[in-house]
């Protein structure tokens, strides 16, 4: 069985996917535990837009742009939390 690159991409997605419900419990700090499933969902979010969205193959403006516009919503989202963790 040859697997393409999306095959794997979902693969890898699932995985991620599985790693993102499995994690919470075993997490003694609700912080440290938020900033981890964001990080798996930057990995997710990336994951999709290159290989779904098909930006592997266009400028590296682009992949440059939709990364930092992850990256922002993940920090927004996890300060969001800490602010709500610290109240």
């Amino acid at each position: 069985m040859n697997l393409d690159r999306l095959d794997i991409a979902w693969l890898v997605l699932i995985g991620l996917a599985l790693a993102t419900i499995a994690l919470p419990p075993l997490m003694p700090r609700p912080l440290l535990g938020n900033a981890l499933l964001l990080a798996l969902a930057a990995l997710k979010g990336r994951r999709i837009a290159l290989d779904f969205m098909d930006l592997r193959a266009a400028p590296a403006h682009w992949r440059g742009l939709v990364s930092a516009w992850i990256l922002i919503v993940l920090l927004l989202a996890w300060l969001a939390s800490a602010v709500v963790g610290l109240i």
